[in-house]
């Protein structure tokens, strides 16, 4: 059974998943130069943010976090963080699963629109943002791992 639970971007499956997301990008980065930016242990920790761990049994299989940024022109706005899941559960519906519940806890929470970054190399990731109702929109911060900007408004 495919349980999606809220946890510590901290606790040893989100950390052991991150790792895993982490040193795939960059091993996979067009041209190297990935800079990994493991969150604190404080990320995902204010009002309204949360990081979650989908689970294929006990087995953690991915994650992704919502955290608040700066209000957009919609209004408040969340951004979705580290959306990830493992080879053995890819073409499953699983990162859709995870990315509609962290929607679900960004507009829970206030959420006007959600915003996301990421590289045009994911190629998977930008079909699920497409197929999820994201757009292209203006870049909303400095990333360097970033190459395409999304927003969704809630």
């Amino acid at each position: 059974m495919v349980t999606i639970r809220p946890t510590r971007v901290d606790s040893p499956d989100a950390h052991g998943l991150l790792e895993e997301y982490f040193a795939l990008r960059a091993a996979n980065f067009p041209g190297g130069g990935y800079r990994v930016n493991m969150p604190p242990s404080d990320a995902f920790t204010a009002d309204g943010d949360a990081f979650v761990v989908l689970y294929d049994g006990e087995e953690p299989a991915g994650c992704g976090g919502i955290r608040r940024i700066t209000d957009g022109p919609a209004g408040p706005r969340w951004e979705v963080k580290h959306l990830y899941v493992c080879d053995a559960g890819r073409g499953r519906g699983w990162g859709r699963r995870i990315l509609e519940d962290l929607e679900r806890r960004a507009a829970e929470a206030g959420a006007a629109e959600v915003v996301l970054d990421t590289h045009h190399s994911l190629d998977a990731a930008g079909a699920l943002y497409a197929r999820s109702g994201y757009v292209a929109i203006e870049p909303y911060n400095d990333n360097a791992n970033a190459t395409r900007w999304y927003g969704k408004t809630l």
